[in-house]
């Protein structure tokens, strides 16, 4: 059996970091594309939980007006 050189082995070392470097940039980008999207998706939540603290604050208005008016048929 032919025994392996340290060169060798080292250039099998280093090419193994090569490919696991590359798969670990590749893995980097899909996470970036997903990031970029559910940032994305959270701006379009806030804006959404904001139109929706905006229509309550305003429900809570037409709520009081509403007491209002029945207090002062009431008395």
């Amino acid at each position: 059996m032919q025994e392996i050189s340290a060169l060798d082995r080292l250039n099998e070392k280093v090419s193994q970091l090569l490919q696991k470097c590359e798969e670990l940039q590749e893995q980097n980008e899909v996470l970036k594309g997903e990031l970029v999207s559910l940032k994305a998706e959270r701006e379009l939540k806030d804006v959404e939980i904001e139109r929706l603290v905006e229509e309550n604050s305003k429900k809570d208005i037409e709520i009081e007006e509403i007491v209002a008016k029945i207090e002062s048929i009431l008395g």
